[in-house]
């Protein structure tokens, strides 16, 4: 059933659109191979993916800042893996990381198709809690930077989803309001419920996540969005 009364619509980028665990396993594989980390990457990627996920939870809630978020979580899956490392080289290999991530440039199956058919309609936007040197390199060499109006990230808020500020930021850089914007994004606490909170109807990208409940729309692919927009 088709929303009314939509004009703005705003994407989570990481885990919505550009895809996070293909592109950062690439990266991983190239600085280890280049650096001599004789370490197994799919033993590695295995026990990071969770670790990192929890380490952002704890920077969105700001309960550590961005240097700690980029150390730890490396330094924590080498520990998982019992591979043992030294620190300044941890900390070589989380600069090597953000500098190569966004040279990968992997999207989520029909990216292109769905803004294309999206940006017919509605004004587009990006609110995205991710570091703002990274967020627009990935636009860019992905190619789908031309596709929105506005930009917005946790740098430029000063603050991270799902903090109602970010979202009141972003739609008034966007000049509309709640009331007519609509969120998709792949994480129900940052996305979800944080755009709900401030009046905004929401979209659940689950892709590889668990369903919730029934009353919050979800799709499983990006082309699924028309059932709705």
């Amino acid at each position: 059933m088709k929303i009314k009364g939509i004009t703005d619509v705003f994407f989570d980028l990481d885990h919505t659109l550009w895809d996070f665990d293909k592109n950062s396993a690439l990266t991983f594989k190239k600085i280890f191979e280049a650096n001599n980390i004789a370490v197994n990457v799919e033993a590695f990627l295995l026990e990071y993916v969770p670790i990192n996920l929890k380490y952002w939870k704890l920077y969105r809630e700001a309960k550590i800042d961005k240097e700690t978020l980029r150390f730890d979580r490396l330094n924590t899956t080498f520990k998982a893996v019992n591979f043992k490392v030294e620190d300044e080289v941890v900390h070589m290999l989380s600069k090597a990381y953000i500098t190569h991530l966004s040279t990968f440039t992997h999207l989520f199956e029909n990216t292109f198709e769905i803004l294309d058919y999206l940006s017919l309609n509605y004004n587009l936007h990006i609110i995205t809690n991710g570091f703002n040197e990274l967020q627009q390199k990935k636009m860019k060499y992905s190619k789908i930077d031309h596709y929105f109006k506005t930009v917005t990230t946790a740098d430029s808020a000063n603050v991270k989803k799902p903090n109602p500020v970010i979202f009141e930021y972003a739609l008034n850089l966007a000049k509309t309001d709640a009331g007519k914007s609509i969120m998709i994004g792949d994480s129900y606490e940052a996305d979800i419920i944080g755009a709900t909170n401030v009046g905004m109807d929401t979209i659940y990208f689950r892709d590889y996540n668990t369903a919730l409940e029934q009353q919050i729309k979800q799709v499983d692919t990006l082309m699924a969005l028309k059932k709705y927009l």
